[in-house]
């Protein structure tokens, strides 16, 4: 089957991280599969070859089949989720697009690139490392940074409170816009988007 992109959501596995800041992209995936699941057609895959859930969504708003994936290999080791999906789907990585959680945007709002550096995120490292380039799309969706310095990696994985939970889970439906915006249209309106 000819897929349009696949979307992949970062995150660790496991009831531990469940909830916590660092998997947004697992919460991305989600609600991607809920829509699917009520207005489009979902499929859930074998994803074991590629040390992932995976799932093959159909919606009008992605013009055309997408996979979507959570790699259960932890976040360090996504990429060894990320190369060998594409890989076996003869998927370029300009038709990846990587949702994660970014300390360096404000809790709630959004921003979509192509490319660039990865700001110290080891998920990203390890997508970037694994597949030899950079030259994937990213979903950047903000936690915000701790109100005290050096205390990041509590952070992210620590669970946000009443309010940023409320503003986080807001973020979800316009996440999906912007992905779709993405597939639909393009980048550029995927990068406007974003930023509304």
């Amino acid at each position: 089957m000819e897929y349009k992109g696949v979307l992949v959501g970062l995150g660790n596995p496991g009831p531990r991280y469940a909830g916590t800041r660092h998997n947004m992209g697992f919460l991305l995936v989600s609600a991607l599969l809920a829509r699917a699941g009520t207005e489009g057609e979902l499929a859930e895959l074998n994803g074991s070859r590629f040390a992932c859930e995976l799932y093959r969504v159909h919606l009008s708003q992605l013009s055309g089949v997408w996979l979507a994936a959570k790699p259960m290999t932890f976040m360090n080791e996504s990429g060894r989720c990320v190369q060998p999906l594409l890989a076996w789907h003869k998927l370029a990585p300009s038709r990846l697009v990587v949702a994660h959680d970014e300390l360096d945007i404000p809790a709630g709002e959004l921003r979509f690139k192509r490319a660039g550096g990865n700001a110290g995120h080891n998920g990203l490292n390890s997508v970037a490392e694994c597949l030899g380039t950079r030259d994937f799309f990213r979903l950047r969706m903000g936690i915000g940074r701790p109100p005290h310095k050096g205390d990041a990696l509590n952070w992210v994985l620590g669970r946000p409170d009443k309010a940023d939970a409320a503003l986080l889970l807001a973020a979800l439906p316009r996440a999906l816009d912007v992905l779709f915006a993405f597939a639909g249209t393009g980048f550029e309106a995927a990068v406007r988007l974003a930023r509304h």
